[in-house]
């Protein structure tokens, strides 16, 4: 399981509404809290298509 490079974290956005991602290194999946989405990363690639994402559901639903 390739770590993301941080670097990288730093200049990516949801593609929806522009929020700051949160890395979940266990899931590799790039998270947007705000548009309850998770991005996968295949091979250390984010995909940052929303038709690849997939809907999460938080604590708070």
């Amino acid at each position: 399981m390739a770590n993301l490079n941080p670097k990288l974290l730093e200049v990516l956005a949801c593609p929806i509404c522009k929020a700051k991602l949160q890395y979940d290194k266990a899931a590799q999946e790039l998270i947007c809290r705000f548009d309850k989405l998770a991005y996968p990363i295949k091979d250390g690639v984010p995909v940052m298509l929303v038709t690849a994402a997939r809907k999460i559901s938080t604590s708070s639903d």
